[in-house]
Parts: structure tokens; C-alpha cells; sequence
């Protein structure tokens, strides 16, 4: 609601053990928009920090027309993802493969810019990371704590 768009609306929630963790999906497109923490000690609301801010191309800081700096950084990649959901999934398990072999990498779910997928322990989710949709670069999603629960579309 803050943001004016009557198309956004919450996909899921996940409960970890420092915040909420929401996806907001775009109902026309489809398309996954952005994503939220909330403080489980105040409420408060915040975008996501780290790939939603930085690499979203459409709501992040430097996203075009909808992102929080306009097009004062420029859209440098306003087309499509050169990397597939199936590619960033391989980058993802790349990754994680230097790490802990246990872990496995989920679904890639495509935003703008971007693909976030769940960590895999054991078949349940453990934590989250996401992957660059034009360079294949992974970032961590350390600031969550452990998984506790999931919502799907509350």
C-alpha cells in the first residue's frame, strides 16, 4: 500500500529468527517485485538490503523509472537476463559447494535484475542467497538468521 501500486501484493512470507522475510509479486506480471523485512521486535517495514536494493532494475535504488533514485544512476540493464533461472540455480550451487556440500540450492525466483533462491538442508530451507541476472554474481542473505517457518500467499 505505501507504494501506490494496487498490482503489488505479498507472495510469501518466511519467518527466520532475526526478521519476516516478504516477497511482493506484481499480480499482471507475474513477476516477482521486491522484498521486505519486517522487524519481529517493532513492526517495522524495510526493503531488503544487498540485491533488492542494489540489482533490482525496476524498484531498486538504481532501477529505472520505479526505483528509488528514478533514472539519476541510469538502467544499465533494463533488458532481459542474460542468465536463465536454471543457470542462476548452477551459480548459486556453485557457491554454495565452496562452503558446505550439504547445502543444496532451490528454485531460482526471477525479479528485475535478479533471482533469489532458498538454501536447501536436508530438503528444508536454511537460509537464502540471490544471483546477479547479467554477471552471475551470488550474494548471501546473512542478516536473516535461521529459517522457522513459510507462509505461502498470506
Amino acid at each position: 500500500a505505501g507504494f501506490g501500486n494496487a498490482d503489488l501484493v505479498t507472495d510469501e512470507v518466511l519467518e527466520f529468527s532475526n526478521n519476516f522475510y516478504a516477497n511482493i509479486k506484481e499480480q499482471s506480471t507475474g513477476m516477482h517485485a521486491f522484498e521486505l523485512l519486517v522487524n519481529k521486535n517493532s513492526g517495522a517495514i524495510s526493503l531488503e538490503p544487498g540485491p533488492n536494493m542494489m540489482w533490482n532494475t525496476k524498484y531498486g535504488m538504481m532501477g529505472g523509472s520505479g526505483g528509488m533514485m528514478g533514472n539519476w544512476y541510469g538502467d544499465t540493464h533494463s533488458g532481459n537476463a542474460t542468465i536463465s533461472p536454471e543457470q542462476a540455480k548452477q551459480y548459486a550451487q556453485s557457491y554454495l559447494d565452496q562452503y558446505d556440500k550439504a547445502t543444496k540450492a532451490g528454485d531460482a525466483d526471477p525479479f528485475y535484475g535478479y533471482y533469489t533462491l532458498e538454501t536447501l538442508k536436508d530438503g528444508k530451507t536454511s537460509g537464502m542467497l540471490s544471483v546477479n541476472a547479467y554477471s552471475g554474481q551470488v550474494w548471501y542473505h546473512t542478516w536473516h538468521g535461521l529459517f522457522i517457518q513459510t507462509r505461502a500467499n498470506p
